[in-house]
């Protein structure tokens, strides 16, 4: 089966895109649901984060306090390569099952760290959904209701535009409406089944 990654930085829309191709009936594979499903009580990432960063960061019913750590891990490099060295190999162990398990003509991995975990590597084609940055900013800050600062620490962390379409096969401009999305979205599903078909 055909493997695809679809990703690009914060609020550049790379959800919109993979809500479209999932109405098509093509199985999406996120990376973000895989991380949450590797830090769940009774997790071994989970002991392991509450060991390294202290029980401070779970909540009172054993949850991660997700939002609490993001701003930890946001402000230290350090800490936040502590937090990837715990996390990446269970998430990538969590999206090979889950691609494993697929039945479409050909299965999305949706990652916003695609090409910065060495994800890449489980996708014969890398799709990179790509907005300004400044466009960037204005979205994801009504989105999350986060303010500019988290999010530039965000985009920071993140692999600068310039790089992430230098690797990406196919890049996707989204800067302008959900319409012109669809349409783009249109064609490149039909890009991705004539390349699955040839798989």
């Amino acid at each position: 089966m055909l493997r695809v990654g679809i990703t690009g930085g914060i609020g550049s829309g790379k959800t919109a895109l993979t809500d479209w191709l999932a109405a098509q009936g093509i199985v999406i594979v996120d990376a973000d649901l895989a991380a949450r499903v590797v830090v769940e009580p009774g997790q071994p990432a989970l002991t392991e984060i509450a060991e390294h960063f202290g029980s401070g960061y779970l909540q009172a019913d054993g949850q991660l306090d997700r939002g609490a750590l993001r701003k930890l891990v946001f402000s230290d490099e350090a800490k936040r390569k502590t937090l990837e060295a715990i996390t990446h190999p269970r998430i990538r162990e969590e999206i090979a099952r889950q691609m494993n398990n697929a039945h479409s003509p050909y299965v999305v991995l949706s990652s916003p760290l695609l090409l910065e975990s060495g994800q890449s590597e489980m996708v014969e084609v890398r799709v990179v959904v790509d907005v300004p940055e400044s466009v960037q900013i204005e979205r994801t800050m009504v989105r999350d209701q986060n303010d500019r600062n988290l999010v530039e620490q965000i985009m920071s962390a993140q692999l600068d535009r310039r790089t992430r379409i230098d690797r990406a096969d196919i890049v996707i401009d989204n800067s302008g409406t959900l319409d012109a999305l669809h349409t783009r979205a249109s064609i490149l599903h039909e890009t991705l089944l004539a390349r699955a078909k040839r798989h």
